[in-house]
């Protein structure tokens, strides 16, 4: 087991904890108070959403957690153009639950967009950002909220970049510049912090430049030369060309707050549990290193927010399968490797009496003509949550046709177990025995009201990465 330190140590004296992000693209959601739950059993008390969802609100209601609201990407647009809907929503999503009162919710921050700088989107966010977030603060202002919530912009891990992959050389994406020199005066002028992610994850995946080792903080990574200054790790290379990027933009002061950060545990080659469990030792290791050399107030983020809290099976794929998989706890709350967000020395406490749906599985069956459940398996996948199936991922190695019976509980599943959904045209058969075989888990839903799951209609095709991927996997030649 891997040694646990709190982060609390050794950030910025004003931060009281680790936060986590809490998502919830998700077909079947864990019940908002049971994740309340979760997070104060642990003693999290911080929490980014990325909306405004008032079960989501009103479950934090006097909890004491300290709250960042997300305003999505899809909203900036008339936030921009419009006052008045600025206002509405400040009045919609924030008033009447940060009113005085035991029962109130302690939000601190507004994000206006997710990430809207993310160089896939292109520029379609860029004329809205900074005015949603200027009319933001104003309804702020006008609701005598603006001494107690501060509004940010959150910006992805490619805001910054550096050709050369020295930190002294880093500077903001040409394409973003004049929007990111706009937002800093925002926030400058407001005090308000700048929000960025740092993701060692995707900057070994897409730089050859950067070992395995060198993102896990292993000390046999190559050590890199810079100015004087010797980089044994890419989060440290990344935080530092963000200050050298800030530095440039005119900005050296501005507290900077890693918005997400973290490591994914499936649908990718290295995207493992205990990968995830060394990332996080190595960088709680490296922080606390750090702050023990009386370090300037720009060297160690003001706060740190893991991405994620629960693993989310509605989330985009665009980037990869791997983007269903971050969290620290499973969908249904069941800690995948231990932490400290802030419980200690104990072990992470996992999510009690978790709703599920019954104890039955959809698998293929093997007495029938299979020869067109491949085609099947893919229109369910379609429709569902394959990323496991992924190359590297945690049912990669599932034989056929295992990997069609994985297919087709997952489209049963996320269809609450209706008999219809495991029909697959007399190929499927319900199971009360368990098929999962070693890390491949087949799971069973939870029972909740609170579903976001959009109804698909049955067998209807979307091409996606996740498409390309399983048409490799469950094709007849992988048999």
């Amino acid at each position: 087991m891997l040694s646990i330190l709190s982060i609390s140590t050794f950030l910025s004296p004003e931060a009281e904890a680790i936060g986590v992000n809490w998502g919830t693209a998700s077909s079947h959601p864990l019940p908002p108070p049971k994740v309340v739950e979760l997070l104060k059993s642990n003693k999290i008390n911080k929490v980014k959403l990325l909306d405004a969802d008032p079960l989501v609100l009103e479950s934090l209601s006097g909890s004491n957690i300290l709250v960042t609201v997300g305003i999505p990407n899809s909203m900036l647009r008339s936030l921009n153009s419009s006052l008045k809907a600025a206002e509405s929503w400040v009045h919609d999503n924030l008033t009447r639950f940060v009113s005085d009162g035991a029962s109130k919710v302690q939000i601190e921050y507004i994000a206006a967009g997710d990430e809207p700088f993310l160089e896939s989107y292109g520029v379609q966010f860029y004329p809205f950002v900074v005015g949603a977030a200027a009319n933001i603060h104003t309804a702020l202002v006008k609701a005598n909220l603006a001494n107690k919530v501060k509004v940010v912009v959150p910006c992805s891990y490619d805001v910054f970049l550096s050709e050369s992959g020295l930190p002294s050389k880093g500077h903001f994406r040409p394409d973003v510049n004049k929007t990111m020199m706009e937002l800093l005066a925002f926030l400058s002028k407001h005090q308000s912090p700048f929000f960025v992610t740092i993701s060692p994850f995707q900057s070994y995946k897409e730089s050859k430049n950067i070992s395995l080792d060198y993102a896990l903080f292993r000390e046999s990574a190559h050590p890199r030369n810079d100015s004087h200054k010797i980089y044994r790790n890419s989060f440290q290379m990344s935080y530092d060309t963000i200050i050298t990027a800030l530095s440039k933009a005119g900005f050296p002061h501005i507290d900077i707050i890693i918005g997400q950060i973290g490591w994914p545990t499936d649908g990718a080659a290295n995207a493992t549990s205990a990968h995830a469990a060394e990332f996080m030792k190595g960088l709680m290791d490296h922080l606390h290193t750090r702050s023990g050399k009386n370090p300037s107030p720009q060297d160690l983020p003001t706060e740190m927010y893991i991405f994620s809290l629960l693993d989310e099976d509605q989330r985009s794929v665009a980037l990869g399968n791997f983007e269903r998989h971050w969290g620290v706890f499973t969908f249904d709350g069941q800690a995948k490797y231990q932490v400290d967000l802030g419980q200690g020395l104990r072990k992470l406490v996992n999510a009690q009496d978790v709703p599920y749906l019954s104890s039955k599985w959809c698998v293929v069956n093997n007495n029938r003509d299979l020869s067109n459940a491949t085609a099947l398996a893919l229109d369910a996948c379609s429709a569902a949550d394959c990323s496991a199936l992924s190359t590297g991922g945690s049912c990669f190695n599932l034989s056929w046709p295992g990997n069609i019976s994985y297919a087709f509980n997952s489209y049963y599943q996320q269809h609450d177990q209706k008999a219809e959904s495991c029909a697959f045209g007399g190929l499927g058969l319900i199971t009360t025995v368990d098929p999962s075989v070693n890390s491949c888990r087949y799971v069973v839903e939870l029972r909740t009201s609170h579903s976001v799951l959009h109804r698909h209609t049955f067998f209807h095709w979307i091409v996606s990465p996740t498409g390309a991927i399983l048409l490799y996997l469950l094709s007849d030649n992988w048999r």
